[in-house]
């Protein structure tokens, strides 16, 4: 009996230490959210290099023309995962007041933009594999979407023509030249017919939210709220409180997954489109419920360690960053705006303490899911592969620590509610 005794008393202990254990404080997360932020700007060359004689330079005036030149560093490629990471950046920029964060998308769409009419000229004359294809072809919502909302941030420092030319050629493709239903729900061609990517309601609304405030057209709002109604309608599953990656149009029906980037987008998407309308419009309430219900409905599922699954409602899955920063960035900014409850701001938190463990020593953020693309079988999503500071969570990760910052007010000893 002693011995039991005993045990019990340090179980007790060990479970005092494990609730007592520190959170992050305000001055860390702002050092944890700066070092990420800091070792992407170091690892970004702002150069191209050529593949076949490994010459590198800043800038291809005067360079002739050649398919092997390319941008050498990821994050200067146009991809949409980057439009996030300028979000990101910007946004890391107001809230901590330092404009090192927005003067490096600043750069970075400068940088791309004085060097486009040399990739121009590849791409006129049919080479397929040209750097920055996607500005010239704008085939799918991937290619101009995210990448424009980022553009709009930054053509608030740098109101450039050739910027407004293309923002404006970004909403008329989404508007009226981008594959979907017939009832006006956007969709893709590839790599099966009318098929709706949960992931596109980012791929649009965000830009489409910051145009509508741009430029005062209700148009952009108009189409944005729309998409935000129908993807609710075809891809919200009412069992789970979770989204679905897919609906499949020609078979009425959705895909296998509750994949955990994909419901991330989503949320975004919702969150963006709110910051950017306007305070009287009458869809606001509308909009303000259909986000808390899925803030509510991903909370169910987050794990007891503060992460989220790759599979939301499949435990068995691993735990993944990109999904965790979108949630913690939809949760703390309803907060922060005060379009939920302040005592919401525990999902966050559990989050966000989560997160920064998944930060190493040199900045990087571990067990980011690679790119995904759609599967009939659920095997595809719990085998897709991790990496350390992939492209696809590090925007969302300092959009995350960007509203912790903001929520420093809010914060509440998790350890000690009842």
């Amino acid at each position: 009996m002693k011995r039991i005794a005993l045990f019990c008393l340090a179980l007790c202990c060990l479970s005092g230490a494990v609730m007592a254990q520190p959170k992050p404080s305000n001055a860390e997360t702002e050092s944890i959210l700066r070092k990420v932020a800091d070792n992407i700007i170091r690892s970004t060359s702002f150069k191209f290099v050529n593949g076949k004689t490994g010459e590198t330079f800043t800038s291809t005036k005067g360079k002739d023309t050649s398919i092997n030149v390319k941008a050498e560093s990821k994050f200067n490629k146009w991809q949409y995962v980057n439009g996030v990471l300028a979000v990101g950046m910007v946004r890391m920029s107001e809230v901590l007041n330092d404009k090192t964060y927005s003067d490096y998308p600043r750069r970075n769409f400068n940088f791309i933009f004085d060097n486009l009419d040399y990739f121009k000229k590849q791409y006129d004359a049919g080479t397929t594999s040209v750097e920055y294809r996607p500005v010239f072809r704008m085939g799918s919502l991937d290619d101009c979407g995210s990448m424009a909302a980022g553009l709009i941030d930054v053509y608030a420092f740098d109101k450039r023509p050739d910027f407004l030319t293309y923002l404006n050629r970004v909403g008329h493709h989404i508007i009226d030249v981008q594959s979907k239903f017939p009832d006006g729900t956007l969709a893709r061609n590839g790599p099966r017919k009318m098929t709706l990517w949960a992931d596109d309601l980012y791929m649009s609304v965000p830009y489409l939210a910051r145009m509508g405030k741009l430029t005062g057209d209700k148009k952009y709002f108009d189409f944005a709220i729309q998409q935000v109604k129908l993807y609710n309608k075809y891809i919200y599953d009412s069992t789970t409180g979770l989204y679905f990656h897919t609906f499949y149009n020609d078979e009425n029906m959705n895909g296998v997954a509750h994949w955990g980037r994909c419901n991330g987008w989503v949320a975004l998407a919702q969150v963006e489109l709110l910051n950017n309308l306007p305070a009287n419009h009458p869809e606001r309430a509308e909009l303000i419920r259909l986000l808390q219900r899925q803030i509510l409905g991903y909370s169910r599922y987050q794990d007891l360690n503060g992460m989220w699954h790759q599979l939301i409602d499949k435990p068995d899955s691993y735990a993944e960053a990109s999904v965790t920063a979108m949630f913690v960035y939809a949760a703390a900014k309803a907060v922060n705006e005060g379009w939920i409850n302040k005592r919401f701001i525990s999902i966050a938190q559990n989050g966000w303490e989560a997160l920064a463990k998944k930060v190493t020593a040199d900045g990087e953020v571990e067990d980011i899911c690679i790119g995904t693309s759609v599967e009939e079988d659920i095997r595809y999503y719990y085998t897709r592969p991790k990496e350390t500071n992939d492209t696809h969570g590090l925007g969302a990760f300092l959009m995350a620590g960007a509203e912790m910052v903001r929520a420093k007010d809010k914060l509440v000893d998790i350890g000690k509610r009842r």
